[in-house]
């Protein structure tokens, strides 16, 4: 699904990577939030501290499926979520309910949980629109978080082609809900041989993930992506650990956009090799030794 931060499969993967049905060893959880219940993946208490990812849009907690292992392994408890209306998160059918405000609540009930049971601070990612949603809860409340990653997302608004393939949802969404937005998509991936390359139970999983985005999430989520102001000045005022990293062919927010954000709010800056948009998926082992990287720099008792 050729959506903003749904699966672009570099070249060099595999065509054997399952990707989003890696195995992952985590648990099937569920948070209380703002609109109902959020379904979580949790791989359990560990030593090194907690982190909460949050994907992007059309995405899932699954997007960082090839991550929890390698991550629990390397002694960090990592709790993915759906956000409302995605995939396994039931969402309400106004399209209003879905701002980056009312999102970010929903990320702080679920940090605030996750701070009660492990007494401290929890390191926060955000891939994509879910890096815009994860800044707003970081602004929010920032003591609560110990760093924030924003991976492949930027200081504002999407733009570009990505952008424009969102001005087509509203119309689609109108005459023929998700279904039909899933099929235009389906038949537009087609026409790209990287998409045809994504082994076919990863593809019945795009397709069972997709048809089950609640509308009003999809159309509310867009409009949200598409007005978000500039507020990086704003987080680097928090003065909370940040890190930027994104593949090294982002086609959403562009590499130069995402590098120009990382010198505004003096944060570290990583270009992942191998990857495109989703570089959790695409190269996940470079993507899980930056991480480890970073968070092992940030002070303790942040």
């Amino acid at each position: 699904m050729a959506l903003p931060s749904g699966p672009d499969p570099s070249p060099s993967v595999a065509p054997t990577d399952l990707r989003q049905l890696a195995d992952h060893g985590a648990a099937a959880r569920t948070f209380e939030g703002g609109a109902g219940p959020l379904a979580a993946l949790d791989t359990g208490p560990a030593s090194e501290g907690t982190v909460l990812m949050v994907a992007g849009y059309t995405g899932s907690k699954e997007d960082f499926a090839p991550l929890l292992a390698p991550l629990a392994t390397s002694g960090y408890q990592v709790v993915a979520i759906d956000q409302r209306g995605q995939y396994e998160s039931p969402g309400p059918d106004d399209p209003d309910r879905y701002s980056v405000a009312e999102l970010a609540e929903d990320v702080v009930a679920v940090a605030r949980v996750l701070a009660t049971e492990t007494g401290g601070a929890v390191h926060l990612l955000g891939h994509s629109f879910g890096g815009l949603v994860t800044r707003a809860a970081v602004l929010t409340v920032p003591e609560l978080f110990c760093s924030f990653t924003l991976l492949g997302s930027g200081p504002a608004q999407l733009t570009g082609g990505r952008a424009e393939l969102l001005d087509h949802l509203a119309p689609l969404l109108e005459s023929g809900g998700v279904q039909l937005v899933h099929e235009t998509m389906e038949q537009l991936a087609m026409t790209d041989p990287k998409a045809q390359a994504v082994p076919a139970p990863t593809r019945e999983f795009y397709a069972r993930r997709f048809l089950r985005n609640s509308g009003a999430g999809l159309r509310g989520m867009a409009d949200a992506m598409l007005a978000e102001p500039d507020r990086v000045e704003e987080l680097k005022a928090t003065g909370l650990p940040v890190l930027v990293a994104h593949g090294e062919a982002d086609d959403a927010w562009m590499p130069h956009v995402q590098a120009e954000m990382a010198q505004r709010l003096g944060a570290r800056h990583e270009v992942i090799d191998d990857s495109i948009h989703s570089p959790a998926v695409e190269n996940p082992p470079r993507t899980v030794e930056i991480l480890c990287d970073f968070w092992s720099s940030v002070p303790v008792g942040r």
